[in-house]
């Protein structure tokens, strides 16, 4: 996966898995070690675990690889994946490996820390020898499950660096290892001890007090979020995999008269490939025989089907919408457009800078300030003479009182309650990093074909010439669209049904390609198309109906002509429809402080008479893909932190490369996973709501974070004069998880708008 760019200069760039990191501060850290390296500029994106490094030609990749691994991570260069992958288990299975192990962990610490917690809590439970039942129980936690915190602060301090990791590795085995003192050579292993409720202050020698409910608890509640944030984490990279899934996987090649059923991926070009209606065009290239409507909203935001005849070019994975086309290969592979839009997604990913963790950014000063206070605490003990045992009770004191219990909390309680309340409104959030971006966002791109309109053509205006009534227009011209397979042919067919009802069985028809259709319906030569179509038959609209082709055609919407028995009789307007719900959508999003505007790749006249009835005041019109990338990028420039909603594949990089990307959850799978949060409902309100909600749940987070730290301040102090009773510090930390926890369900009342 190397490449070389031309200049002075000899370059190549490669892109590299990372494995080993445990929060945004280890991306920070290799990306630091590999910028030292002398003609290396590095990427590091902890979100999809992958370094993007432009290095000296004369540099290797194994001296890259060589510098990961020197800072304690793991580096290799990704396996190319399959051009077209055919739905197997094999992409799917490697995730799955990874949680797992931590799922299983999980669930022995929850389990087994329960009771030892329980034991240590409620003085009814402790029997004779329950403090012995409390070690057996939580050994394994604090060695089994605990094993990845203790794997990386050991890495970490290898390397001269202290993250949260190091504070829970420090502080579970501090407290483990004085119980097991406090069992073995002081008084806590006498049968019948208890943990009595003493609410004092006093000086104690700890040689009767054991921590094993604080090592097991802690463990337990750090897991749960490491675990959460896993799962949220497993689908990196899935934008990628459901752009590509969006191919034909299959095409029938054409081979000397014959049809062949082949893999795209052995499709060359300049091969000739056959596209029956309702199948999906395999790749990009030019009709060479056939007519036929091609659907290309899903890539381009066009709402209105593309004419495409003899000459016309295709793109891959559009649809087929009409007839039947043969078409001749002109790019293959990583070629397309499909493909290219794929690279998009993934420049815009990696592009985009990681969140840092509020508790890493907090904990890079907190940990080593809580580890030295610990240390001077020792210190000062042993040179006051208070004794080795005393001096390290306080000691230890501090470092269990600083433990993260509630801070561990903070984060994923309130992501979860956030979230499953967000669910239940058809929000859907993808993890924590998320919620910083919904703060600061002042400006909403908003995708016009799906996400402001339906997304589908519909039957929007009928008006009739002198002496004719709308039911009799919609009565013959719907009996004879209602044959044809054509998506506007079946918009007016559709809104001529509901407005009349059953239609008659035309007695003859006949599609004329590019133009409309023509055929015999109860008794009458109907004609339904084009006004050329019209024309043909030297039949012309009158004045009242010419005014009103001009005015549909000026608000942006397709006009097709009605005639029957030799005289225009009617013209229907069809046009992608805006949603009920838009306009107040927009309002809510102002009301939010956010600046809608209106990007798609549809025509200028559309995209202004869409914005103009929902109310935004700016419109972008007529770009391709690679421009909405464009777009958003130079906003960014100008200063503006960028929502973006879409639906479709053509909205994926966009989404991807957007602080904050909303997806519409009726559209393609790639703009799903290329978005930070996913719309189920398909109704833009949500959007107001998704951001409200967002941040309300990021508020959460924050009130939590500064409860858990205030819990600690004032407490270490106490720990520090080793006056901390170890009720009054089970108890402090028990309060601040309650408060944690019920801070975050104070989420679940959150109402939708």
């Amino acid at each position: 996966m190397t490449t070389t760019t031309p200049g002075t200069t000899a370059e190549a760039e490669v892109e590299l898995a990372i494995g080993g990191m445990t929060c945004a501060s280890c991306a920070a850290r290799i990306e630091k070690k590999l910028n030292r390296m002398p003609g290396v500029e590095a990427t590091v994106n902890y979100a999809t675990e992958k370094a993007k490094v432009t290095y000296a030609a004369d540099i290797a990749v194994t001296d890259l690889i060589a510098t990961v691994e020197a800072t304690g991570y793991t580096a290799q260069e990704p396996t190319p994946e399959p051009a077209h992958v055919e739905g197997g288990d094999g992409p799917a299975a490697e995730p799955d490996d990874g949680l797992r192990p931590l799922r299983q962990r999980l669930i022995t610490a929850v389990a087994l820390a329960v009771p030892v917690i329980a034991m240590a809590m409620v003085p009814a439970l402790q029997f004779e020898y329950w403090q012995w039942l409390s070690l057996t129980l939580a050994a394994p936690v604090v060695t089994y499950a605990a094993w990845p915190f203790h794997k990386a602060a050991f890495t970490n301090a290898r390397h001269g660096a202290a993250t949260m990791d190091t504070l829970i590795s420090v502080g579970t085995t501090a407290a483990f290892l004085w119980s097991l003192w406090a069992l073995f050579f002081g008084t806590a292993g006498t049968p019948g001890m208890t943990h009595p409720f003493e609410l004092t202050i006093a000086r104690t020698d700890g040689a009767g007090n054991i921590y094993l409910e604080a090592a097991a608890g802690v463990t337990a509640f750090i897991l749960a979020g490491r675990y959460f944030e896993a799962r949220s984490k497993r689908k990196a990279g899935a934008a990628l995999k459901a752009l590509l899934e969006l191919g034909a996987k299959e095409v029938t090649a054409l081979h000397d008269g014959r049809e062949v059923l082949i893999p795209v991926a052995e499709l060359k070009v300049g091969d000739h490939f056959l596209v029956r209606p309702g199948e999906k065009i395999a790749t990009d290239g030019t009709v060479v025989e056939g007519s036929s409507a091609v659907d290309a909203s899903m890539l381009t935001g066009e709402s209105v089907p593309v004419e495409v005849s003899v000459g016309d070019g295709v793109t891959g994975a559009t649809l087929n919408a009409g007839g039947r086309l043969v078409v001749a290969a002109t790019r293959v592979g990583a070629d397309t457009q499909l493909a290219r839009m794929a690279k998009l997604v993934e420049d815009a990913q990696n592009g985009k800078a990681a969140a840092q963790r509020l508790a890493d950014k907090i904990s890079a000063v907190f940990v080593p300030v809580v580890i030295a206070l610990a240390v001077a605490t020792l210190g000062f003990w042993l040179g006051s003479g208070a004794g080795l045992t005393a001096a390290f009770t306080a000691a230890v004191a501090v470092l269990i009182i600083a433990c993260p219990c509630a801070l561990g909390l903070a984060t994923p309680t309130a992501l979860m309650v956030g979230t499953g309340r967000g669910a239940q409104l058809g929000i859907l959030i993808k993890g924590p990093e998320v919620l910083e971006s919904t703060r600061r966002v002042d400006t909403i791109v908003l995708d016009k074909t799906g996400t402001v309109t339906t997304g589908r053509m519909t039957l929007l205006g009928t008006h009739t010439a002198d002496g004719v009534t709308e039911a009799e227009v919609l009565r013959l011209a719907g009996a004879l669209e209602h044959a044809s397979e054509h998506p506007i042919a079946q918009a007016v067919a559709s809104g001529a049904t509901a407005q009349v009802g059953t239609l008659p069985t035309p007695e003859d028809f006949a599609n004329i390609a590019g133009l409309g259709v023509q055929g015999i319906v109860e008794g009458h030569a109907v004609l339904v198309g084009r006004e050329q179509l019209l024309a043909e038959w030297e039949i012309h609209l009158p004045v009242g109906l010419e005014r009103a082709k001009a005015e549909g055609e000026a608000a942006g919407r397709t006009v097709i002509a009605v005639a029957w028995d030799g005289e225009a009789r009617a013209v229907l307007e069809v046009a992608d429809a805006v949603k009920e719900t838009s306009p107040e959508a927009i309002r809510r999003l102002r009301a939010l402080g956010l600046t809608p505007i209106l990007l798609t790749g549809d025509n200028r006249a559309v995209a202004e008479s869409v914005a103009a009835e929902v109310g935004v005041d700016q419109v972008i019109a007529e770009v391709l893909p690679q421009d909405k990338v464009d777009v958003v990028k130079r906003l960014q420039a100008e200063g503006k932190s960028v929502a973006m909603v879409g639906d479709g594949v053509n909205d994926a990089a966009a989404l991807a490369q957007a602080d904050l990307g909303l997806a519409m959850g009726t559209g393609t799978d790639a703009a799903i996973e290329a978005g930070d949060l996913t719309l189920v409902r398909g109704d833009l309100r949500s959007a107001a709501d998704a951001i409200r909600l967002s941040r309300r749940t990021l508020g959460t987070i924050k009130s939590n974070l500064f409860w858990a730290f205030a819990y600690n301040v004032a407490a270490l102090p106490l720990a520090a004069a080793g006056l901390l009773n170890p009720m009054i510090a089970g108890a402090a930390m028990a309060f601040s998880s309650v408060f944690v926890v019920g801070n975050s369900l104070r989420l679940r009342g959150f109402r939708a708008a």
